[in-house]
């Protein structure tokens, strides 16, 4: 039995390891406190103290440690021994992980928040098992939070299933693929046979069950959330139900993704098409592929298909590829997609589709004259169209945009404040570190009381093909628009020796900066690595480097990063007369 009249939960944040549970259980024991059991990742301790003013101190004592004392609970089954046995359980469970993941539903305490909110089952209750998702869950374990998954289908969400994960090792296949057959070195002889498809997926699919499982599905255990099978829907404000579970909680995460988005075209739906998802599980790659779409899942999925030998044709009805990104930017990428082979139709008018037998056809028109493109395969990459039909949002009063997407503002809330929203359900930016800083935000702000504002003005974003593209910051235009005197840098990739001695020169690097403090306010890549260039280049936008900066800073030789450092001396020098490492 504990020698301390009360047993407490303390929530903690900030511990990250097993050596801070020890520096906790230290400095509890240093004010009195008894049978004393940390736990980082549930982010509390568990510890007997004598009363009111003991609890005080050992808030006190954590915070001198460097930490952050969080919600208090009271254990109120202590005489029954009940508390005593969940510390044991506490205690074994840092000795056997398989005993952590099986008992720590059953050992771990509910977090009390608030005497009002005991009739919810949850603290937090998240819909939907992708990024956004597992940020939140994980932080919010972190504030001793009570927390619950909900999910219908494949855990894990879009990018470790049929988005990021797969779609790149299969890239990464093709370009391998493609250099093996015009590889641009004179004197090596390679060549490539036919490719095995099959055999491509199902490594893909081992690849992608392995990630599946070890960065999601076994977190599960390891933070001690639950994970709820099902469809969740809302019967009203603070209530969803899943079968026939009905599941109350103080807040809720709607993270539920995005799917393809179908554009309305005469014909399409009776048409056996493929989308970005049945294009990554193709047994046999298609001898013509027609693309409707040119943005970065049109782009990198037509580009994969061509690597493999497939005739493809890209159809949009914007006048020019990456119709958002700088015009530097979207013609160069379109120069090295056409140089490659690739077939870009632009400004097109959609008129129908049609099958007969194996061939489809796509009847479209340009400037009024009217074309047909038959192709094999026909790959629908038109977009993408946010999760929310069968969620029942009316009966919890949170509103819908015009696409379907879930209105929050800028700290996620919706027009439910028990409700939050991250990831592609907004139809924010569609990357999944995106959706995960976003469902870390919610967590905060729904359990910590941060009231923390979303900021992505300097969010980088990358296109997987190669050459590859990444931008942050702001383009030229916008730049403008926002008022700044603006002054750019362009350097074209045959200025970079990186690319000189690589041999594939087609490719850009673009600096927006302003002419009056010279900070560097947006940069623009086309070209090998361009994505871990870009990172470089977010520091630079974010922290307000300027020229002189980047000018200043040593650059490694034969690294396409030299490319930032060069484009930065474009600005007012002609980098082609500099001798190799020159500023």
């Amino acid at each position: 039995m504990d020698k301390g009249n009360l047993r407490v939960r303390l929530a903690i944040s900030g511990m990250t390891c097993a050596d801070c549970e020890k520096h906790v259980e230290k400095a509890l024991r240093g004010v009195g406190a008894d049978n004393v059991s940390a736990d980082f990742h549930r982010g509390e301790a568990i510890f007997g103290i004598a009363d009111e003013a003991g609890i005080e101190a050992a808030k006190q004592a954590i915070t001198e440690t460097g930490y952050r004392p969080g919600e208090v609970g009271l254990l109120d089954d202590v005489t029954s021994g009940h508390a005593e046995d969940r510390v044991r359980g506490l205690s074994l469970a840092k000795q056997n992980p398989t005993f952590a993941a099986d008992n720590r539903k059953e050992n771990a305490p509910a977090a009390t928040f608030r005497d009002s909110d005991r009739n919810h089952e949850y603290d937090l209750l998240i819909i939907g098992s992708g990024g956004a998702a597992f940020a939140a869950a994980i932080q919010a374990v972190s504030h001793g939070a009570k927390v619950g998954m909900i999910e219908r289908g494949t855990v894990g969400g879009t990018c470790v299933n049929i988005g990021c994960v797969p779609s790149k090792t299969l890239l990464r296949a093709g370009e391998v693929n493609h250099l093996a057959q015009r590889n641009p070195f004179v004197g090596l002889q390679t060549s490539a046979g036919m490719v095995d498809l099959r055999s491509l997926i199902n490594q893909k699919n081992e690849l992608v069950e392995e990630l599946r499982l070890h960065k999601y599905i076994d977190l599960i255990a390891d933070y001690g959330f639950e994970l709820i099978r099902g469809e969740a829907r809302f019967v009203n404000e603070e209530t969803v139900e899943v079968g026939s579970r009905l599941i109350a909680a103080r807040n809720f995460l709607i993270a539920t993704g995005a799917a393809p988005a179908i554009p309305e075209i005469p014909g399409l739906k009776d048409v056996d098409y493929l989308d970005s998802a049945s294009a990554l599980a193709l047994q046999e790659a298609p001898a013509r592929l027609a693309v409707i779409g040119s943005g970065y899942i049109a782009m990198e999925l037509g580009q994969f298909f061509h690597h493999l030998g497939a005739d493809v044709v890209l159809m949009q009805r914007s006048a020019r590829v990456l119709q958002s990104y700088d015009p530097e930017v979207s013609e160069t990428v379109m120069r090295a997609l056409t140089e490659q082979g690739i077939r870009i139709i632009t400004g097109a008018m959609y008129h129908r589709v049609e099958q007969d037998g194996n061939v489809k056809r796509v009847h479209i028109s340009v400037n009024g004259e009217e074309q047909v493109v038959e192709a094999e395969q026909i790959l629908v990459a038109a977009g993408r169209r946010p999760n929310t039909e069968t969620l029942n949002l009316d009966a919890a009063k949170v509103r819908v945009g015009d696409r379907g997407e879930v209105a929050v503002d800028e700290c996620l809330r919706t027009t439910n404040p028990r409700i939050y929203a991250a990831g592609d359900v907004t139809m924010g930016p569609q990357f999944v570190y995106v959706a995960a800083y976003e469902g870390g935000v919610v967590a905060e702000n729904a359990l910590a009381g941060a009231n923390q504002k979303l900021d992505l003005r300097y969010v980088p974003c990358v296109t997987f093909t190669s050459p590859s593209v990444a931008t942050v910051g702001l383009t030229e235009e916008q730049a403008k628009a926002q008022g700044y005197d603006v002054i750019v840098s362009l350097l074209p990739l045959q200025a970079v020796p990186r690319a000189l001695v690589n041999r594939q020169t087609t490719g850009v690097f673009k600096l927006v900066a302003d002419a009056k403090t010279r900070k560097v306010l947006g940069a623009h890549v086309v070209g090998e690595n361009a994505g871990e260039v870009i990172y470089a280049a977010t520091f630079a936008v974010k922290f307000g480097l300027t020229i002189e900066d980047l000018r200043e800073t040593m650059a490694p030789y034969l690294t396409m990063a030299e490319g930032l450092k060069l484009a930065a001396l474009a600005f007012d020098k002609d980098v082609s007369k500099l001798s190799c490492c020159a500023g």
